[in-house]
Order: structure tokens, then C-alpha cells, then sequence
């Protein structure tokens, strides 16, 4: 007998058996748990993503909204063009990353083949425009100017262009109607990056790859409104690749269309005359510095009075916005963005900022005023001001004797603003004044009058301006007391010197700085987009609006229409007898002040003309014009920058503005039908059952029409200066000696002075 089991098997097979059942157990546990897992418990998400895995998105691109004049003439608009792209996901999978197809296709289009390939490669910190800043996986356009007959050889001679398309699509075009520019107001088109399409991912707005979005201007602030919404296909594909049928399709939104307050006609003649007076101004000789004028930017703005709506806003230098259609080229992008190009992107109306000049004396008026001083009293305006060893000079040492704050603003005199400013610095304790012993009258009323921060006018990128108070010049103090106790000499340069003060009491409001700011000057910047409100707030009584370019969203099919109201932010820091006496004496500018040699018969009794001419002084650089004015209806405001006084380089630019919207002939009668704009425009332009906009044409150009006018009144004012004579119903051309309105440059004071 032995001790063999009946199975034949040993205890040991039985052992290892058992154990080899319980791992395939185990196994076989686990393995449905994963199951159960898969298909039971996150089942339908995997198989979601499954689904996903077989479907192809194909993305047909939004036609963006219009941006229309207040008429409804097209700005910027769309049009179908032939358009080249390159994808570099076909590119990359060829050996030589695609450089010989490039280079064959500049070869098609005309094009050299170093900015064909620069075009096509990503952008990053590293790499310099032109490049592509979107998607890497969206087709970069090389050229939307291709010829039907180079897009014809590229499609039919596909097999040598692997990754290349040529379709037609619908671009951005910039239609500069009656051959206004409207360019820095625009703004431009570029694509989407993977940032942004992140950024935008869980908002009411998620970008596609496909998208073209808004960089600056109207683009930029009514993106949303404007870039409408993708459409999307999805089909079902097989593992091939091969569509076995339709999952899902979401049919492309329209963008709206955005109707402005901007009248394209005034737009031209501001541009046209903004320029005609920079060539002007070049070709003046500056006395000070030796040379001629280099008038190398300015700006301007036409605003509603009542209502804060711009209707013209020009910016010099300027470009072409079309330039940025279909990628831009690195000839173009230098010529825009290098250090000799004044930098024609920005829009100086609301992004350049200086001194105002004399054109702040009505800030000083009203601060002048809130501290006590009667506007109707007598102010000495002598030919210089002393405080110390400094002497601050008025214009070629002009004595009106005892004059009224009013007679003031219209003389411009500085030795009347600077005796009051003085006086409260004093009042207000001195450079060591006593804790809440400050009125500080003249910068409180700054900040009154909407200085020092923005007007919150609806494009990107406005900067604040300026108010140098005491809180400002402890910040400013703090952040470069080093680098002005590192350099500063106290018998050193000039630049040294100020240096030198500026480390030791430069967080002090010292009695030159004071006097400085009540007549624009030292450390004060404004925009002229602020000053448009400001006179506008004079003009209408007081009423300070934001300034608004939109007018209203309307769709695309014209049934649902956004209006965008005029809104208020303030008031003005005066009363109406002082805004009524200010008012007087701001005609009175134009009348027989400063300004009047350039207004000489303009119909006032008819159009009532009020303004304030400002020459300010910037330290290394030659005078920046000023001339803010203002009508019942306008506002208009022109700076130009290195230019001369505020009448005498843009005083008559500004006059054939106003002669061209309200149709002022050369012997100051009214032409209501030449007339551009004798009204602001209130209602909105038609719009069709189909949801299209009526437009009229703009016949001829609005600017060259207005010229002729403005030949006749210089011709005109020649044969009166001759003859004596006066045209009826007009003012009186002023005599030689009121030309000569602005001051030279005061030896004792730059861009600081101390006392």
C-alpha cells in the first residue's frame, strides 16, 4: 500500500494547484472590476471620448460686423479676396520643413522667399514680426492679393505645393470713404493666439482657432460684438478616415455691425488739415532753437458739445490700417513700429499727452475763483513776475496794467495767473506747510475738471494725463530720489542742477512749481481727447460727458438694435455766472485776443466762435501748439508737437474745420448746402428689411472742396488788410500787432523751475 492519493496527485501538486486557482481568480477579479469600471461606471464618458476620436470639425469662419460712419457709410468692411495660406503641419512632415515649396511659391507670387517664410514661422519672445502669432495648427495666410491666375496654378499643380491652398475668402478691408483714414480710431485684425483661446475658454465668448480678433481701436473695444460667431460642422469618420455621416452641425452667426458717431466727411477734412498744417508748420523758422519747425506729430478732435459723441479724431503720423490684412510684412512692421517712425500706431488724441499750455488757464480761472478771487476784479499784468532771485517773463514783456480774470484769458497773460498761484501757495503755508493747511485750490480744481484720469472714452489703450499735486510728487520723489541724488550736481549742468533739487526737496511743492502749473506748464500733461471735454462742458453749461465713438450694435439682420446713449460724469466746479463770464471772454479769444488774427471775419453774430490758444514749452524741444475752441454744437481741439504758438500753426486748420461743417464762405456768409455737418447728426441711418444699412456715396473729396474755400478767405484777408475793409456781419480783423500772440521762451524757466 502506498501513500499516493486516488488522483494521483501529491500533496505538493495539490498545493501549487490551489494557488494557481486563486491567482486566476484574482485575476479574473480584477479584470471585471476594471470592466465594470469602463463600461459601467464612467462608461458613458469614455465612450464620449471615443465618439470624439471619429469625428472631424470643419470651421466655417463668421463674417465680421461693419464699422459704419454716423451716415452709414462702410469704414471697414469685408471683401472676398483670392487668399494663399501655408499649413505647417503638412509643411514640418517634409524634409526640408517645407523651404522648397515656400520658396517655389514666391517663385508664383512674386514674392521674395525669406518673408514667405518668415510669415509662416511662430512667434515667441525671441523672434522678431513679421511671424505668425495664432495657432500653429490654422492656416497661416501668406498673401490675399493672389491673381486668379496664380491661385489657378497652385490648385492645378497641387502635388508641388503639399500644404498650400488658394480659396476665396472673405478679409477685412479698410474702405476709407471720400479718403478719410480713420486709422488709429479702426484699429486691426490679428489671430487668435493659444493664450487667448485659453483665456476665453470658459467665458460667453470662447474663441476658435480660426478666429481674427481686434488688437486696437473699434476692433479691439466692440470685438465681441463684431466677430459674430463660427460656424461648425462635425462629420463621423471611420478609421480611414472616410465620412460615414453628419454628427452635428452649428451654422455660423454674423457679427453686428457698428454704427459710430464718426461722419467720414469731417473725418477727411480733419486728417487733411491736421496735415496741411504739420507741412505748414515746417516750413516756418523757429528763432529759439535755430531751425525750422519739425512738427513730427499732433492730433485732433471734433466732439458734440452736448452729447460727448466724437465726430472727427485724427492722429499724425498715421498708415494705412489695410497694411495689416493677410500678415503684415517686416518692410511695413519696421516702417510702423521702428525708432525713426514716430510711432504712427499710436492715437495721440487719447495717448499723447504734454504740457497744455496757456489752453489750462481755464482750470486756473475756475481755481481762481473757488479761493475767493472775483472774477470781475483787477489782477496786475505786468511784464514780468519776480519771486527770489528768479524772474518769470510774460509775453515779450507785455504791461496791460490792471486787467479782469476774463481780459486775462483773453490776452493770455501769465503774470496775472502767476501773482494768484503765488498767493495761495503762500496761504497754504509756503514748501513747509502745517498738516491740513493745504486748500490747494488750483489742483483740487484740476481733478474737478476730469484731469489726471481718464475720460473713459470707449477705445483701448487711454492714458490718464496728469495732475503734479503733493501726493504725486511724494510718489515721484520716491521712485527716483536715487537716480537724482546719483547725478545731481549742485553747480553742475542745467539738467544736473534740477538734479541736484530734485533729491532734496523734490517731494516738496515749491513756489516755481506752483507758479509753473497755474499757466499749463511744468510737471501738468493732458491729452486733447480731455480737453475736447472740458471746452465741450463750457460750451453746453457745464455738463462734463464721456466720450463715446459707438453709437449703436445693430445686427446683422437688422432686427435688434443697441443703442449706446450719451452719459455724464461730472460738472464743471463753477457756477453759471462764472461759466457765463468765462464764456464771454473765450469769444472774446477769438475776437480780439489771441486767436482773433486767424478768425478775422468769421460770421460770430451767426456761429458764435470761443477759444483758448496755449503754447506750451517742453524742455529739449520746441513748442507744442494748442488750440482748443468751441461752438454751441463742437468742440474742436489741435495739438501739434514741435509746431510753433497754439494760433499760429493751427489756427487756421481749426477755422476750415469749422468753415467746412457749417459751410462758412470766404466773405463769411452761410452755405447750408456746402455745409458738412451745420448739426450734429441724432438719428440712426436706415436700415432695410434685410438687415443692410443705407449708405449715401461721398462724392469727390470733402477736404480738397474745403480748400478752395479756405484759398479765398487768405486772398480775402489780404485785399482787407490792403483795402481796411471789413465783410458784413462779421468780426473785425484784428491789427498786426494782435499777431504776435504768444510768448518766446522764457531763459528762467524749462521744463521745472524752482524758487
Amino acid at each position: 500500500m502506498t501513500n499516493i492519493p486516488e488522483t494521483g496527485r501529491t500533496p505538493r501538486v495539490q498545493t501549487r494547484l490551489v494557488v494557481i486557482q486563486i491567482l486566476v481568480l484574482s485575476l479574473l477579479g480584477t479584470l471585471g472590476g476594471r470592466l465594470w469600471y469602463l463600461q459601467i461606471r464612467n462608461g458613458a464618458e469614455y465612450q464620449k471620448e471615443a465618439s470624439g476620436n471619429h469625428v472631424q470639425q470643419v470651421v466655417q469662419p463668421a463674417v465680421r460686423g461693419s464699422i459704419l460712419d454716423a451716415r452709414g457709410v462702410p469704414l471697414a468692411d469685408n471683401e472676398t479676396r483670392l487668399v494663399v495660406s501655408a499649413s505647417r503641419t503638412d509643411l514640418l512632415k517634409q524634409k526640408d520643413d517645407g523651404k522648397a515649396v515656400l520658396t517655389k511659391l514666391a517663385g508664383v507670387l512674386g514674392l521674395d522667399p525669406q518673408d514667405v517664410m518668415q510669415k509662416v514661422r511662430l512667434c515667441d519672445a525671441k523672434t522678431p514680426q513679421p511671424c505668425w502669432n495664432g495657432s500653429p495648427y490654422q492656416p497661416i495666410p501668406i498673401t490675399d492679393e493672389a491673381t486668379p491666375r496664380q491661385a489657378l496654378q497652385i490648385r492645378e499643380r497641387a502635388e508641388d505645393f503639399p500644404g498650400i491652398t488658394a480659396e476665396p475668402e472673405a478679409v477685412r478691408r479698410y474702405a476709407s470713404p471720400g479718403k478719410s483714414n480713420t486709422a488709429q480710431v479702426l484699429g486691426y485684425l490679428s489671430p487668435v493666439t493659444d493664450d487667448e483661446i485659453q483665456q476665453a475658454k470658459n467665458t460667453d465668448s470662447p474663441f476658435l482657432r480660426s478666429d481674427m480678433v481686434g488688437r486696437s481701436g473699434l476692433e479691439r473695444q466692440y470685438d465681441k460684438e463684431l466677430r459674430g460667431k463660427a460656424g461648425v460642422t462635425r462629420y463621423e469618420v471611420d478609421n480611414l478616415g472616410r465620412v460615414i455621416g453628419k454628427a452635428k452641425s452649428d451654422a455660423a452667426e454674423p457679427g453686428s455691425n457698428l454704427v459710430t458717431s464718426i461722419d467720414a466727411r469731417v473725418q477727411r477734412v480733419a486728417e487733411y488739415e491736421l496735415d496741411k498744417a504739420m507741412k505748414a508748420a515746417r516750413q516756418q523758422f523757429d528763432k529759439i532753437t535755430g531751425e525750422n519747425y519739425k512738427a513730427d506729430s499732433g492730433a485732433v478732435v471734433v466732439m458734440e458739445a452736448k452729447t460727448g459723441r466724437i465726430v472727427a479724431m485724427a492722429s499724425a503720423p498715421t498708415y494705412d490700417p489695410n497694411v495689416w490684412v493677410g500678415g503684415i510684412s517686416a518692410k511695413d512692421y519696421k516702417a510702423l513700429t521702428g525708432k525713426d517712425s514716430d510711432y504712427p500706431l499710436l492715437n495721440r488724441a487719447i495717448q499723447g499727452q504734454s504740457a497744455p499750455g496757456s489752453t489750462f488757464k481755464v482750470v486756473s480761472t475756475a481755481a481762481a475763483v473757488q479761493a475767493g478771487y472775483d472774477f470781475n476784479g483787477n489782477y496786475p499784468c505786468t511784464s514780468s513776475y519776480s519771486v527770489g532771485g528768479q524772474v518769470f517773463k510774460n509775453f515779450e514783456g507785455e504791461n496791460f496794467g490792471p486787467i479782469s480774470l476774463g481780459r486775462a484769458l483773453e490776452v493770455s497773460c501769465d503774470t496775472v495767473f502767476y501773482g494768484l498761484a503765488d498767493s495761495e501757495w503762500k496761504k497754504d503755508g509756503g514748501i513747509n506747510p502745517k498738516k491740513g493747511q493745504p486748500k490747494d485750490y488750483f489742483f483740487k480744481t484740476a481733478h474737478q475738471f476730469g484731469l489726471g484720469k481718464e475720460t473713459g472714452v470707449d477705445l483701448p489703450g487711454e492714458v490718464t494725463g496728469r495732475v503734479p499735486d503733493r501726493q504725486w510728487k511724494q510718489d515721484y520723489w520716491k521712485a527716483n530720489k536715487d537716480a537724482w541724488c546719483k547725478s545731481g550736481k549742485k553747480n553742475g549742468s542745467y539738467v544736473e542742477k534740477i538734479a541736484y533739487e530734485n533729491c532734496l526737496e523734490g517731494n516738496k511743492m515749491r513756489e516755481g512749481d506752483e507758479i509753473n502749473y497755474s499757466i499749463g506748464q511744468g510737471d501738468t500733461l493732458v491729452t486733447p481727447i480731455q480737453e475736447a471735454v472740458i471746452y465741450g462742458a463750457i460750451s453746453n453749461g457745464g455738463t462734463m460727458y464721456t466720450p463715446t465713438i459707438g453709437k449703436a450694435v445693430v445686427s446683422a439682420d437688422g432686427k435688434h438694435v443697441t443703442e449706446i446713449k450719451p452719459k455724464s460724469h461730472g460738472k464743471l466746479p463753477i457756477t453759471k455766472a462764472t461759466r457765463n463770464m468765462m464764456d464771454e471772454a473765450l469769444a472774446g479769444v477769438a475776437t480780439r485776443g489771441t486767436a482773433a488774427w486767424k478768425f478775422g471775419g468769421w460770421p460770430q453774430d451767426k456761429i458764435p466762435l470761443h477759444a483758448k490758444t496755449g503754447t506750451a514749452e517742453v524742455y529739449g524741444k520746441q513748442t507744442t501748439s494748442w488750440l482748443a475752441t468751441y461752438t454751441k454744437d463742437y468742440s474742436v481741439i489741435m495739438t501739434i508737437a514741435q509746431a510753433g504758438t497754439g494760433s499760429g500753426a493751427s489756427g487756421e486748420a481749426v477755422r476750415n474745420i469749422y468753415s467746412a461743417m457749417y459751410g462758412v464762405q470766404a466773405d463769411g456768409s452761410i452755405d447750408n448746402k456746402k455745409a458738412l455737418l451745420p448739426t450734429p447728426t441724432k438719428s440712426l441711418p436706415k436700415i432695410q428689411t434685410d438687415g443692410s444699412i443705407s449708405a449715401p456715396k461721398i462724392t469727390g473729396d470733402p477736404a480738397k472742396d474745403q480748400e478752395k474755400v479756405a484759398q479765398q478767405v487768405n486772398q480775402q484777408g489780404d485785399t482787407n488788410q490792403g483795402g481796411n475793409q471789413t465783410p458784413a456781419a462779421t468780426s473785425p480783423t484784428p491789427t498786426t500787432g494782435n499777431r504776435n500772440t504768444r510768448r518766446r521762451r522764457r531763459g528762467t524757466r524749462g521744463r521745472r523751475t524752482t524758487a
